[in-house]
């Protein structure tokens, strides 16, 4: 049986970290809020009556009779099945870190736009999210590429992967971050991408991947926007 992924239809978003990964494996699945009426069971399936495992918001994943909520836990089940996570279990658990860290930027990169509240749109907190921007592009931002570009370089099988000497699903999720983050923030990252060699050479070579670079071009890639996580103003971004 397919996997079935839920999340928004029309943006990327969180998602998108767990299309990746099945892209990448060629995994049969379907993006149920794409398909006609899935929004419709995707909520359903929120509110189930009773059920003490149904998922807080997507994405969630089902296989089976089992749903997997979050991304990092997704991914954490995915990995082995995938063949996108080393056997051994130390290795394991720290790609499982350092996917919950990238989890952690994710939401600071959702904040420079949304800093007061998800409840008011970008236009009602705009003062806020510049000095928010302000200070992630200065502080936030280079302390998390910084970090990432770190564990990479000292990784003990080599700079081309996060962990170990195969591709996990950490290296697709930094290729998203790093996609992301130069939608967002265009200016910013081209001044500050040339401290991350790394993840830069790490970026290109996932998107050389075939079944990735095919994904890229396919209609079941979708666009940034400004309903996204990584959304671009241009009044967020390094000002020249």
């Amino acid at each position: 049986m397919p996997y079935k992924l839920y999340y928004w239809d029309g943006i990327p978003g969180r998602g998108e970290f767990v299309r990746l990964a099945l892209e990448e494996a060629g995994a049969d699945y379907l993006d149920i809020a794409r398909q006609p009426g899935g929004t419709n069971e995707m909520l359903k399936l929120m509110k189930m009556p009773g059920e003490a495992a149904a998922p807080f918001a997507p994405p969630f994943l089902i296989d089976g009779d089992l749903v997997i909520s979050h991304v990092a836990n997704i991914l954490f089940y995915l990995g082995p099945r995938l063949g996108l996570v080393a056997e051994d279990e130390r290795l394991r658990t720290l790609t499982n870190g350092l996917q919950l860290t990238i989890t952690d930027f994710v939401a600071e990169i959702h904040d420079t736009h949304h800093p007061v509240a998800l409840s008011l749109y970008y236009e009602d907190q705009k003062p806020e999210a510049l000095r928010r921007s302000a200070d992630f592009l200065s502080e936030r931002l280079p302390k998390f590429l910084g970090y990432f570009e770190r564990v990479l370089t000292q990784n003990p099988r080599g700079p081309e992967h996060m962990v170990g000497d195969r591709l996990s699903y950490v290296d697709l999720s930094l290729f998203q971050v790093i996609e992301g983050l130069r939608y967002a923030f265009p200016k910013a990252m081209d001044a500050y991408e040339t401290n991350i060699p790394g993840l830069v050479a790490l970026h290109d070579a996932v998107r050389a991947r075939p079944r990735i670079l095919s994904y890229l071009a396919s209609e079941r890639r979708l666009a940034f926007n400004e309903s996204c996580v990584f959304r671009h103003y241009p009044e967020l971004d390094r000002q020249s």
